[in-house]
């Protein structure tokens, strides 16, 4: 019962707040409501995007023929993504020299695919830092617009003791309550945002570091189909 009570008090302490109070609570609900969205959605994207590397690792490593790789990432529904997208960008690009009528150093092979592979990576992280930027902004802003709205509430409880002739509790307990309310709903919108921003951004480091070794390893093979090919036609 006395939870309930307690609800109740706060619910009618927002819906008694003065309008300009609203406005704050309203937007960091609405920041809150942003923020937990991003959550899910980020979270859901970077567990599948792990699924899909750890797979596709396994898949490159069983030392099956890279052709046959390449064919079932570009027949992936909806585009490959992660270590694959990068694997499709490098041998495509290692395809189109080889096939080129003029003999191109080995070299110059291994960059042109690298830079391919380069430009996918650079896809694939914007992908994943897609709204960590809002997640920062709600975690970093949220709290002083909650301050901003307990200012305001303060202020309007002691102006409404401007012309009382005796100043009680009572008096300026709603006002102050009030003004408290939107401290917690900005902490309320910012604390979970922060958690996820750190959590997010160092997830996607990992994978961002685990791309950078697939490339170089990925290149050391291409390198050496190169020479291959190179000795052969000569």
């Amino acid at each position: 019962m006395t939870d309930s009570n307690s609800e109740l008090s706060i619910i009618g302490l927002v819906m008694d707040a003065s309008g300009a109070v609203q406005i704050v609570m309203f937007l960091l609900l609405a920041a809150s409501f942003v923020s937990w969205s991003i959550i899910f959605t980020k979270r859901r994207l970077i567990r599948r995007t792990r699924a899909a590397c750890d797979e596709f690792e396994t898949n490159f490593w069983s030392g099956g023929d890279l052709n046959t790789l390449y064919r079932s990432a570009t027949r992936i529904k909806g585009g490959s993504v992660g270590m694959a997208s990068i694997f499709e960008s490098g041998f495509r690009e290692f395809n189109r020299i080889s096939q080129q009528a003029n003999a191109v150093e080995p070299e110059k092979v291994v960059d042109e695919c690298r830079r391919a592979m380069r430009v996918a990576q650079m896809r694939e992280v914007d992908r994943l830092e897609q709204s960590l930027e809002t997640l920062s902004t709600i975690a970093s802003t949220s709290p002083y617009v909650g301050l901003f709205g307990t200012v305001i509430g303060i202020m309007n409880s002691f102006l409404g003791l401007a012309g009382a002739q005796s100043a009680t509790i009572a008096m300026v307990a709603p006002g102050i309550s009030e003004a408290l309310v939107a401290t917690a709903m900005g902490l309320f919108a910012a604390i979970p945002a922060l958690i996820a921003y750190n959590r997010y951004a160092d997830k996607v480091v990992r994978l961002e570091v685990r791309y950078d070794g697939f490339m170089e390893e990925f290149s050391s093979i291409l390198q050496r189909h190169a020479r291959t090919q190179a000795k052969g036609a000569s």
